[in-house]
């Protein structure tokens, strides 16, 4: 069944009245049905526009959940070729959560690395809803040093509402893997690309985060909590999510007024769940725009710039 938002509804009514009256107009074609189907599709238009044009940060974090958008892997099989997926950290095992292997764009071999929703029970179930485990984080570092090895570029996809944070992932240490990943992500001399394409969650996003290039697309979001964890602690009650949203500036459109990403990547109208085609396209182009950029730097400038990235994050004014 599809997932149809709130604030989207009017548009799936007056959708479910063109195909409707263009139903009609086959069975029986008419000059009177087929102006109404003119107007009809212009007024939905206009409301695409207006709703679309207007969105508020909690209307995106629900496009960002969105089951049908498109995840890790069908951008895997839609921006890249030659996708070959490795497995297993090493040390403890492997994480369905945090897929990751080589691939190539457009003639460029690069890693891939990215967290991996599933959108039934038995995928989430696989995948732990995105949220990856110890081994996980301790994979897409094996990932990124192989990289490093062979002179790749690593591309990091995120779309996770954080760390798993069960009893297991605290056994095996979790904390310790994504802060030994923050600080071995600014030692690694090859070019880096991380890309928000959901949900940025918390430290489990920052755990493939620290890198040259953090891009966005549209309708993602990039944050140190959820909003109804954020609402939850300051209100009490998950009820005030949507003016927690607003406070946590965790849009793309907040964070790049802060300099906290470096670009954003357009969508499909109405969200990248919409036409998983039109959004590969727009997310390729993306990509392909930032290794270009990296490319002619030496790996001295890279580490350097990485660096002072985001040591300047984090400065504030205070109000007289």
């Amino acid at each position: 069944m599809k997932q149809v938002l709130e604030f989207e509804k009017p548009l799936v009514k007056t959708s479910e009245e063109l195909d409707e009256l263009r139903r009609r107009n086959n069975v029986k074609p008419s000059e009177k049905i087929a102006l109404q189907i003119a107007e009809l599709e212009k007024k939905f238009h206009r409301l695409q526009d207006e709703i679309y044009s207007h969105l508020t940060p909690w209307q995106r974090v629900q496009i960002a959940r969105h089951t049908q958008r498109p995840y890790m892997l069908d951008y895997a099989k839609l921006c890249f070729e030659d996708f070959m997926e490795l497995h297993g950290d090493r040390h403890i095992g492997d994480d369905n959560a945090m897929p990751g292997g080589f691939a190539t764009i457009d003639g460029r071999r690069v890693m891939l690395i990215g967290q991996q929703k599933g959108r039934d029970t038995k995928e989430n179930l696989l995948r732990n809803f995105g949220s990856a485990h110890p081994e996980g984080y301790r994979k897409a570092l094996r990932l990124m040093r192989m990289a490093e090895k062979f002179s790749l570029p690593v591309i990091a996809m995120i779309d996770t509402p954080g760390a798993f944070p069960g009893i297991g992932a605290e056994e095996r240490n979790i904390a310790e893997a994504i802060a030994f990943n923050l600080r071995e992500m600014m030692t690694i001399r090859t070019p880096m690309v991380s890309v928000v394409i959901g949900e940025g969650g918390s430290g489990g996003a920052l755990g493939i985060g620290v890198t040259d290039r953090v891009l966005m697309l549209e309708n993602a979001y990039y944050s140190v909590i959820s909003p109804e964890g954020c609402a939850a602690i300051l209100w009490k009650d998950r009820k005030h999510a949507p003016e927690a949203a607003e406070a946590l500036k965790l849009s793309a459109q907040h964070l790049m007024e802060l300099n906290i990403i470096d670009g954003i990547i357009p969508e499909p109208a109405g969200g990248a769940h919409h036409d998983h085609t039109a959004a590969a396209q727009y997310l390729k182009a993306g990509l392909q725009t930032a290794l270009d950029e990296l490319a002619s730097q030496s790996p001295k400038q890279l580490l350097a710039k990485r660096y002072n990235k985001f040591r300047a994050f984090g400065q504030f004014t205070e109000a007289a």
